[in-house]
């Protein structure tokens, strides 16, 4: 099982789970993101223990959870509150970004629901945006048709010209 905990940039691991993941499961001090040891790091703070914006906690979400995808099957990645702690998110600001994680990834039990629910929000987006697709795909812009039906005559029209 790898642990995976909230970190900074300048990878000071001295409380809370960044302490416990130096402590147990072999995280490095001086590396803020990413696996080290049986632990792997996601920024929520910068390297000077300023809280991240939530749009960069996302990118190393996804980071992560695109490392959990290729080892699906081959580990269990232990989640925790990452950014609830002393970076001062509540869980309903870090939880949903966690709605897609692989089936290897146990989440704190806090978050299930709203991960059960974020999924379930995005996989009815998903659904909407595909029928509006398909059901529009058939229709051309305005601007194209004109192209083409430009284009449908210009043969005809090089052709009158090499009659005349």
């Amino acid at each position: 099982m790898i642990f995976v905990f909230g970190s900074n940039l300048a990878g000071r691991h001295g409380k809370g789970a960044a302490l416990d993941a130096v402590k147990k499961h072999g995280a490095i001090n001086g590396c803020g993101v990413g696996l080290q040891g049986r632990a792997y790091a996601i920024p929520t703070k910068d390297e000077y223990l300023r809280t991240l914006p939530l749009g960069t906690i996302r990118y190393y979400v996804d980071c992560f959870l695109s490392h959990a995808r290729t080892h699906l099957g081959v580990e269990t990645y232990k989640v925790t509150r990452i950014g609830c702690g002393l970076a001062g998110y509540k869980d309903k600001d870090i939880a949903p970004m966690f709605a897609n994680a692989p089936a290897n990834c146990e989440l704190p039990e806090s978050w299930r629901s709203n991960a059960k629910s974020s999924r379930a929000f995005v996989a009815s987006a998903s659904r909407i945006e595909a029928r509006a697709t398909h059901r529009y795909s058939h229709r051309r812009p305005a601007h194209d048709q004109t192209r083409s039906s430009d284009a449908a005559h210009e043969p005809r029209a090089k052709a009158e010209r090499s009659d005349a």
